[in-house]
């Protein structure tokens, strides 16, 4: 496939990586990031959840030799732990083993690493430069440095954005071509909180788990750092009873987490503050297509298809689609068709993680706090050991395996039906009908393809 030029709007996570893959395969690539050089300059943090490092985005990493350098920066999640408004405690592990783990890495770091490898791999990197206008006719690109408001034209070959859910790509895809794009924003927005290492350093909370306040209708998260510290994000309605809306002054919030988060408080280092000074972060899902425009244009990662962060999977989505779009470039000659094949396969994929995500978000909130709930994990984990290779629980197939997004939903929304009617009529684990379980199974369910065929996905 021969170009002169590849560009990237967007040097995050998606966009760096992506320069690894095409670099790596020579192709001239160019970069345009709208904020400064993160490695030279300090970065307002933004969206700074810390990120959830899974199966998916360790298999993009390692391809492009990077993880060995990213790994040393991770600290390790198996689990869940549960806290009440008694600040009673519950361990919840995600799998049977220690391969069910994902890693908790924080964005700024993870980005510094992928700025470098894409540099080192031959991508050309431009900061400062925001993308304003597209024309698709010309192939043109307007381009304004907002350091000192100089604006400038240069054409382009073929453009990916890789900008984000803001993406000013799909902006001009929906102007000028007219496509389908969905803004779905939930009631609910978020804030970042900050708990800091106990003086000596350590970790004031369990260091290895994703830890979680669940209040129903509103939620508090906890991952842990390298440094000791704790990135805590804390998700609320925007308006109600309990709400951003009605927490407006220091009462109401001091008074808010004395009640719903007493075992936290004393481990943050200045809540209240925070909570009235920080930006309220929105949660959304994007869904458009189609995803490109001829062999002019196509949209990756978040500028396609972002989704809320319940599952963890926003990065690892978007590494993976870096993956796809690697892999098939060994089977196009020329960009339309490979943009076209790579937006089919990866529609549905985007679909499903991003139904997942919404449903997540239930289970974290509220979910966890249901002795049912447990009963059906432990159904979940016992069918497993049944039915190796047959039965998968869903979290597992999307966090600790590369099974599609798509197939995972279908077949856990298959084991979802078999696990409620094994658990409605009992409430321990071991007056579970095995017989029926293992019919139930049977006929329902199809051996999944084996993990050599989903490999190569």
């Amino acid at each position: 496939m021969k170009v002169k030029e590849i560009t990237l709007i967007g040097g995050g996570l998606a966009g760096c990586l992506l320069a690894v893959f095409l670099a790596r395969r020579r192709f001239p690539v160019r970069v345009f990031e709208r904020l400064p050089d993160m490695r030279k300059h300090r970065i307002p943090a933004g969206r700074s959840i810390n990120l959830s490092l899974s199966v998916r985005g360790i298999h993009a990493l390692k391809a492009v030799g990077l993880y060995g350098e990213i790994e040393r920066h991770l600290v390790a999640m198996p689990g869940r732990m549960i806290h009440d408004r008694e600040g009673n405690l519950l361990y919840q592990p995600y799998g049977r083993d220690e391969s069910a783990v994902h890693y908790s890495v924080e964005r700024a770091v993870l980005n510094k690493i992928l700025l470098d490898g894409a540099e080192a791999a031959g991508a050309q990197l431009f900061f400062g430069e925001k993308c304003e206008e597209l024309d698709f006719k010309d192939r043109l690109l307007q381009l304004h440095r907002e350091a000192d408001g100089h604006r400038r034209t240069v054409p382009f070959e073929t453009v990916i954005g890789t900008d984000g859910a803001g993406s000013a790509v799909r902006r001009v895809m929906i102007v000028q071509k007219g496509i389908d794009c969905r803004d779905e924003h939930l009631p609910h927005g978020y804030k970042e909180l900050a708990i800091p290492p106990r003086p000596d350093g350590s970790f004031a909370l369990e260091k290895n788990a994703l830890h979680i306040w669940p209040r129903g209708d509103f939620m508090l998260i906890a991952l842990p750092n390298r440094d000791g510290s704790f990135t805590a994000t804390l998700f609320l309605p925007h308006s109600g009873p309990e709400s951003f809306r009605t927490l407006a002054d220091e009462p109401a919030v001091l008074g808010f987490f004395e009640t719903e988060f007493a075992d936290a408080l004393p481990l943050m280092a200045d809540p209240v503050h925070d909570f009235l000074n920080h930006p309220t972060g929105v949660l959304g899902t994007i869904r458009c297509f189609p995803w490109h425009v001829a062999d002019k244009a196509l949209i990756l990662g978040d500028a396609a298809h972002a989704v809320v962060p319940f599952h963890g999977q926003g990065m690892n989505c978007a590494f993976e689609d870096c993956v796809v779009l690697d892999r098939l470039l060994d089977e196009h000659e020329d960009f339309e068709s490979l943009y076209l094949d790579f937006e089919a396969r990866r529609k549905p994929n985007a679909e499903a993680i991003a139904d997942m995500a919404l449903e997540n978000y239930v289970e974290m909130r509220d979910s966890v706090r249901d002795p049912k709930f447990h009963l059906r994990k432990h159904i979940e984990w016992l069918l497993e050991e049944r039915h190796p290779g047959r039965f998968i629980p869903r979290y597992a197939m999307v966090m600790f395996h590369r099974i599609p997004y798509a197939v995972a939903k279908t077949r856990g929304d298959i084991q979802a039906g078999i696990i409620e009617r094994l658990s409605k009529p009992i409430n321990r684990v071991d007056d579970a009908d095995l017989a029926l379980a293992d019919r139930l199974v049977a006929e329902r369910l199809q051996p999944a393809a084996s993990m050599t065929e989903y490999n190569d996905y």
